[in-house]
């Protein structure tokens, strides 16, 4: 009798040993297969929360099949302590493993409210933006001028402290030093004083992601390495025979470049245009240094040159004096740079704009005049309509 009862109790140890070890398999099947969410959502683990506070959010989305698993498997890999606060992009049909993954690895969030300081030629606006998991893309949720605006939008006010909001400075292509500094002191998540606008051309233009409370100082620093180590670089790669000595006069180039270039794509052209002139000795001619020699980069002229302006002999009048300017008039962007170390092998001499937003190129005075009267005849067509 006690055989039998032992020997059917081994038999409902074995069956109970296997259907546990089943249960496992289809447990980790779960845990490690694509999950049910049919789009991509962002997930906001708030700071303080838990593994079971997040299983049950991702539940209720939609994302996992099971919150015990989920949370059974984060304590089985020792990840469920490593929860990061934050806002995360969890891509559709992501598994539980790579959920787990996403939450706890740490780092910046990768979804949900960023605020950008886009510092540009003609303005400076903060952006309020907030990443639409379906599409990746961004909607603009509020945006004002942190400058001139009296009052913040309450989308601003309302997301400025929150430890998972994300910060960064856009620095667009062709500002100059002194935008880039009163850029910054309007940006009050920022702190820390800026003791002199640094050199002209010196900052690279990029987006740069800081963390409330940084440094300006420390910022416009990073900025100044940044357009070092481009300007080293494309120096090392230069071409032969440039009409450029030194790194400083490449990012004079550079500059002229930068703000005479309205389609990315002429950029090469323009640097051909300078080269060749800058070879033959001829004056560059070019409105915007005349330009800076007024504003000295301080703001936007906001008005035509006048013809005194353009006859007046300036160390930035281009028209009067032979060479380059002194200084860059404003932070070229790598590809400019590049350019003007690189330029396109042509003959051009002579640019004026098409009316498209580029322009027409030519290699001789008469082609030009060609094109300098077509460029008249379409100012007046829009001047009359």
């Amino acid at each position: 009798m006690w055989r039998h009862i032992a020997s059917n109790a081994l038999s409902l140890m074995i069956v109970g040993l296997i259907a546990i070890g089943g249960f496992v398999a289809w447990a980790q099947s779960q845990y490690s297969s694509p999950g049910p969410l049919a789009q991509a959502i962002c997930l906001r683990v708030e700071p303080g929360s838990n593994m079971a506070r997040v299983s049950r959010t991702l539940a209720d989305e939609g994302a996992i099949s099971s919150p015990q698993i989920f949370r059974v498997g984060a304590d089985y890999t020792d990840k469920a302590q490593e929860l990061k606060a934050g806002s995360f992009l969890v891509p559709e049909g992501a598994s539980m493993a790579e959920i787990v993954d996403i939450v706890t690895r740490g780092g910046a969030s990768t979804c949900g409210t960023a605020v950008v300081l886009n510092i540009g030629v003609t303005s400076v606006m903060m952006r309020v933006r907030e990443l639409d998991p379906a599409t990746n893309r961004f909607d603009i949720k509020a945006e004002f001028d942190p400058v001139a605006d009296m009052a913040e939008p309450e989308e601003y006010v309302a997301v400025r402290d929150r430890p998972d909001t994300r910060f960064s400075i856009a620095m667009a292509e062709g500002v100059t030093s002194w935008q880039v500094v009163e850029g910054l002191k309007a940006a009050d998540f920022l702190t820390g004083e800026v003791a002199e606008v640094p050199a002209e051309g010196t900052l690279a233009p990029d987006s740069y992601e800081v963390t409330p409370g940084a440094d300006r100082a420390e910022l416009i620093a990073k900025m100044e390495a940044a357009q070092a180590a481009r300007l080293a670089e494309a120096w090392r790669n230069r071409a032969n025979d440039l009409p450029v000595s030194t790194p400083e006069e490449a990012l004079i180039l550079a500059s002229l470049i930068e703000k005479e270039t309205g389609v990315p794509e002429e950029r090469g052209e323009v640097a051909a245009v300078f080269t060749n002139r800058l070879r033959q000795g001829m004056r560059l001619q070019t409105d915007p240094t005349v330009i800076y020699g007024i504003t000295r980069g301080q703001g936007v002229l906001g008005r035509g040159l006048r013809r005194s302006e353009l006859d007046r002999e300036t160390p930035y009048n281009t028209y009067r004096i032979d060479g380059l300017p002194p200084t860059p008039i404003a932070n070229p962007g790598l590809a400019s740079i590049q350019a003007a170390l690189n330029p396109v092998d042509s003959e051009y001499l002579f640019f004026v704009a098409d009316g498209t937003g580029g322009h027409a190129f030519a290699r001789t005075l008469q082609e030009h005049n060609e094109n300098v009267a077509r460029w008249r005849r379409i100012e007046a067509e829009r001047a009359n309509q």
